[in-house]
């Protein structure tokens, strides 16, 4: 598999993952659809996933940036990414042995949906979903590693991780937003009620999935 089709398959991960966090009602989507029928209003649904979209953004790029800037370190850029598939693996682990959502979520007034989107997306390890994704996109870049100067290296590393990070974030709020939408002016609640769907178990498998193929993949 050339560069090219691996970057694209890559890139496709990362929207394919903020698809699936929209789908998600543990990321949101289900608050937006509230805030619309508390205020009455479908302004207040396209403000509220705004704001989720903000909190999620922020948190994707707290977990991206931090790898970008070890990034730089070539190196060492095989043993970052065993260990950050190891802690993406371990992650799922935890949450499928622990199926408790956090209690402190709970504890978020609504009108801090851009706090609680960003602690959720933290506490749910969305943004670790990224990492083995985005160190393989790190990986595709055709530069001249070995000579290149630390400083661009890692403003190169920033901006595909800020790149990432966005393309994400946008598949989420659209998925999410289409689903918030057919909620509120077609479904309604009743509906909400009677279909809701728990992905906990799915998202701990993709969580370990993620890092089991970072470690498999070839290098």
């Amino acid at each position: 598999m050339d560069a090219l089709t691996t970057a694209t398959a890559l890139w496709g991960a990362v929207v394919a993952s903020g698809l699936y966090h929209g789908i998600n009602p543990g990321m949101g989507w289900p608050l937006a659809v509230s805030a619309a029928l508390m205020d009455r209003t479908p302004g207040a649904l396209f403000r509220a996933l705004v704001a989720l979209a903000l909190g999620h953004l922020v948190a994707m790029v707290a977990v991206l940036f931090p790898f970008a800037v070890l990034m730089f370190l070539v190196d060492w850029q095989r043993q970052i990414q065993i260990g950050a598939a190891c802690l993406v693996i371990g992650l799922g682990i935890y949450l499928l042995i622990n199926r408790r959502h956090p209690r402190f979520l709970a504890r978020v007034p609504p009108s801090r949906l851009a706090l609680w989107s960003f602690l959720a997306a933290m506490a749910h390890g969305a943004g670790l979903m990224l990492v083995p994704i985005y160190l393989g996109i790190c990986q595709t870049l055709d530069s001249d590693a070995g000579h290149a100067a630390a400083a661009t290296l890692m403003q190169g590393n920033l901006a595909v991780a800020a790149s990432v990070a966005v393309a994400h974030t946008l598949a989420m709020t659209l998925a999410g937003g289409a689903l918030a939408l057919g909620v509120y002016h077609w479904l309604g609640l009743k509906f909400l009620s009677r279909s809701w769907f728990n992905l906990d178990v799915v998202w701990a498998l993709s969580l370990i999935l993620v890092g089991g193929l970072s470690l498999l993949l070839p290098h």
